[in-house]
Parts: C-alpha cells; structure tokens; sequence
C-alpha cells in the first residue's frame, strides 16, 4: 500500500509542476501580448496539452484519498458496515470504468503516433499527452482494485 502511496504522491507533484508550468506560460504570454504585442506562439496548444496531463496525473492522489465526488445523502444514516460494502462496490465500479478508460487511451495514443496526429501551430506530437496520461489512468484503477479489495487504506498509507 505504501508504494501505491508514494506513486500516487509523485503523480500528484509532476501534476503540480506541469501546472506551475501552464501558469508561467499563460503569464509570460499575457504579459508580452500587454506589454510589446508578442505572445508565445503555440500558448494554447501547450496549455490544453499539459492541462490533460496534469488532470489524468491526479487521478490517482484523488482515488487514494477518496476525494472523488462522494454523494452520501442517502447512506449518511446506514451503518458503518453498509458504507464500507458500498464503498467497496463503488470503488470495483470505478476501477472497471478507469481501466476501460486507460485501454482506451492507450489505443487513442496508437492511433495518434500511428497517423503523425500533431498540433496545428507547433507540430506538438499528440501521441506524447497520451503517454503521459496512460501510466496514472491504471494505477488510479490499480488503486481502485486494492480498495476493493482491503478497503480504504489512505490513513494505512501515510
């Protein structure tokens, strides 16, 4: 459990770079766009590219910590040991759902190096955010499967 924590805690980081990153160009954009009418070309292409990446990298933090959007207003009064259970079912749902996910983008990624699929300004390879995107996608459902399985482990892991 303490290295689905730990992978989790990088993602998380790489995820929080790759936005400090996206924040730095968006500013140095704006700024010469204000300043001496010259922008960054490209500053929108980077900005959805790094912004997919960084969603998909913190997947896996967000699972570990179960701090997915949880709607309780029905369960709020059932027992502890009813919740546990719905948790656990919940949680074997999202891991299907989530590897479904990755395996699709993983063949996307395929498609998009097979076809030379690149951004319009830049030339960026789109085939490269897929790579980035598919690692955390199956360990947020390698998460999801280990809570399946021993339950919410998030206090366990820290």
């Amino acid at each position: 459990m303490k290295l689905l924590s730990l992978l989790a805690r990088v993602c998380a980081v790489l995820a929080g770079v790759i936005l400090t990153a996206i924040t730095l160009i968006t500013c140095i954009s704006l700024i010469g766009r204000n300043t001496i009418g010259t922008t960054l070309v490209g500053d929108y292409e980077l900005t959805a590219a790094a912004a997919g990446a960084a969603v998909a990298l913190f997947l896996p933090w967000c699972q570990l910590r179960r701090e997915n959007i949880i709607v309780d207003f029905f369960t709020a009064r059932l027992s502890a040991v009813t919740n546990s259970r719905l948790d656990r079912v919940g949680s074997a749902l999202l891991a299907a759902v989530v590897l479904v996910l990755a395996w699709r983008t993983a063949v996307g990624g395929i498609s998009a190096y097979n076809s030379n699929s690149s951004t319009m300004m830049l030339g960026f390879p789109e085939w490269i955010v897929y790579a980035f995107m598919v690692p955390p996608i199956v360990l947020t459902g390698v998460i999801a499967l280990a809570q399946t399985v021993y339950g919410d482990f998030a206090e366990q892991a820290k």
